[in-house]
């Protein structure tokens, strides 16, 4: 009998950023969701404040996630949400390693100085609370999984979000093009996580 998961009122309720720089193989990487398509590792010439921004927030982003989709690998219960994980992990490694080496090439750092008049144009931008992270962390056996998928889908709707702030204001067409394609992917993996909660 299978189980079924229920939905925790955590999904898809953004979170607000209180530090723009805070945060840190054979998988199936076909997963829904969870590939972006081949990136160049030399962006094209030109950017402006938001696309280092941007990359800088994913960064900071994706390695939540990682955090977060590494714990899923060894604790989830079923395959499919392991494998998911899995792939999670494979996908947005390679993605920090590209955005690490845009920013490497525009002489930017990878972390975000913390100037609250330097972001004041980007509004409250969403990002994972520490909190909720180490709840996660702290969560085993049943109870880990459905705590899993309603973080993990919260958090990948917040990179909805910073998708559509760089294609809305970035300049550099790499970014921008790496952006849409973020917000394509993670809105169906959004759909997969909460089919996966459904049971």
């Amino acid at each position: 009998m299978s189980r079924r998961y229920r939905l925790l009122p955590v999904v898809l309720v953004p979170f607000l950023l209180t530090a723009c720089g805070s945060g840190e193989g054979g998988h199936d990487r076909h997963a829904a969701g969870t590939r972006t398509g081949a990136v160049s590792a030399a962006p094209a010439a030109g950017h402006n404040d938001t696309d280092v921004m941007f990359l800088q927030l994913m960064i900071a982003h994706h390695r939540q996630g990682l955090e977060m989709a590494r714990l899923a690998t060894e604790r989830a219960e079923r395959e499919e949400v392991r494998t998911l994980a899995a792939a999670v992990v494979a996908t947005q490694t390679d993605e920090v390693k590209t955005m690490t080496s845009w920013l490497g090439r525009w002489s930017k750092p990878v972390t975000a100085e913390h100037v609250p008049a330097l972001h004041a144009e980007h509004g409250a931008l969403p990002a994972t609370g520490a909190k909720e992270i180490e709840t996660l962390r702290r969560t085993t056996g049943a109870d880990f999984e459905p705590a899993f998928l309603n973080l993990f889908a919260a958090h990948q709707h917040n990179a909805v979000k910073l998708a559509r702030m760089e294609t809305g204001k970035g300049g550099n067409a790499d970014a921008k093009a790496f952006a849409k394609r973020v917000q394509e992917s993670r809105t169906d993996q959004i759909r997969q996580l909460l089919r996966l909660l459904s049971g």
